[in-house]
């Protein structure tokens, strides 16, 4: 412990010095000198007596009780205004782990997608140091969160993105899986129709761009996006790490002007982790038209090609357990930069000032009484 200004505690001691000197005399003056009154002759009876001595002694007791409570509070105060403190070494080693979700929103994967933005919402607010940001694709690629160590930010895009997966879902399952022709529904249901048409077209707008011209689930293209949306590629201080998650099913109608394996070619030359997520085979979406073991293959290919890991979403292994094993990726640190700060330690001078209190203001109401 150390005292940032001396001179207050030097001050303090003069000052209770000064006073206990002046209590001192103050009552020798007192006991010696006759201040008017009525004089009473023959008390050496009354003090020589028993009741009295006692009296007495429990008198200056707790009058001694009294100025030693005093003294406690005023050295105490003295001590607080002086700012005792201890010096401690700070050392900042931050994580500098740059994360980048990337989302394939495919119809096909709203399930899949809804449980991975539930999951990583909780993720998230553990969070300490390291960016993140979410890169949503189909036809076109839309950075949806660029990357930010604003965690209350990301957790609310993904909450938005969540409530699109719902929608995905509830368009999907009542209106696409199961009428054909508008003409087949009621007018409550094209009501319905029309209001969920328009609230998907939000976020729609942006990743089925020209999807009528360029086709949809262009994976190459949404994993080149999501690597170029890192700051400063060129630079090696950062660990980067996309989380991806599509079922590789490509519908292109023309060559993509990054397919999956030059993406994958170039997170590795740009030292970029990709960790894939693959729906299971009872999940897969039309496997009359595309096969499993094909776009399973290419893709955890594409991702191990990066030193990253492919995953395949089971019962036996939820999204939970998926994310947290991606969480082990180990993460860059700064340069370990070493500080000293001083912190005010005020705890002790605090207690031993309630105390004084306490034991002069006891001390004082004995003495009334």
């Amino acid at each position: 412990m150390d005292i940032m200004h001396k001179w207050v505690i030097v001050l303090g001691v003069l000052v209770i010095a000064g006073i206990c000197f002046w209590l001192y005399k103050y009552s020798k003056k007192i006991t010696n000198e006759f201040n008017g009154g009525l004089r009473a002759a023959n008390t050496q009876r009354i003090r020589s007596s028993e009741l009295y001595i006692e009296l007495f002694k429990q008198y200056r007791i707790i009058r001694t009780v009294l100025i030693v409570g005093l003294i406690i509070c005023l050295l105490s105060s003295f001590i607080l205004i002086s700012r005792p403190f201890k010096s401690k070494e700070v050392v900042n080693g931050v994580k500098k782990r740059d994360i980048i979700i990337c989302l394939d929103v495919s119809y096909s994967l709203y399930d899949l997608n809804s449980e991975i933005t539930e999951y990583i919402k909780g993720v998230v607010k553990g969070l300490e140091g390291d960016r993140i940001g979410v890169s949503i694709f189909n036809t076109s690629s839309v950075t949806y969160v660029p990357l930010t160590d604003d965690y209350d930010y990301v957790v609310q895009k993904l909450d938005e993105l969540d409530e699109y997966f719902k929608l995905q879902k509830d368009m999907y399952d009542n209106f696409y899986n199961k009428y054909q022709y508008l003409t087949d529904m009621t007018e409550e249901e094209k009501e319905r129709f029309y209001e969920l048409d328009e609230k998907l077209s939000y976020y729609e707008a942006g990743t089925l761009y020209r999807s009528d011209t360029k086709g949809s689930s262009l994976i190459g293209e949404g994993l080149g996006s999501a690597l170029y949306s890192f700051p400063y590629l060129g630079e090696s201080d950062r660990t980067r790490v996309i989380i991806m998650c599509t079922d590789n099913e490509l519908n292109s109608y023309y060559p993509e002007i990054m397919n999956l394996k030059d993406a994958s070619e170039a997170c590795k030359n740009n030292k970029t982790t990709v960790f894939g997520i693959f729906p299971s085979e009872d999940k897969f979406y039309l496997p009359e038209e595309y096969s499993y073991r094909t776009c399973s293959s290419e893709f955890q290919s594409a991702v191990e090609n990066t030193g990253g890991k492919f995953y395949v979403r089971t019962d036996e292994h939820p999204v939970s357990e998926i994310v947290q094993d991606i969480q082990k990726q180990e993460a860059m640190m700064v340069k370990v930069v070493s500080s000293r700060e001083n912190v005010d330690i005020p705890e002790a001078a605090f207690i031993m000032l309630l105390l004084g209190i306490v034991v002069f203001c006891g001390a004082g109401w004995v003495l009334q009484k």
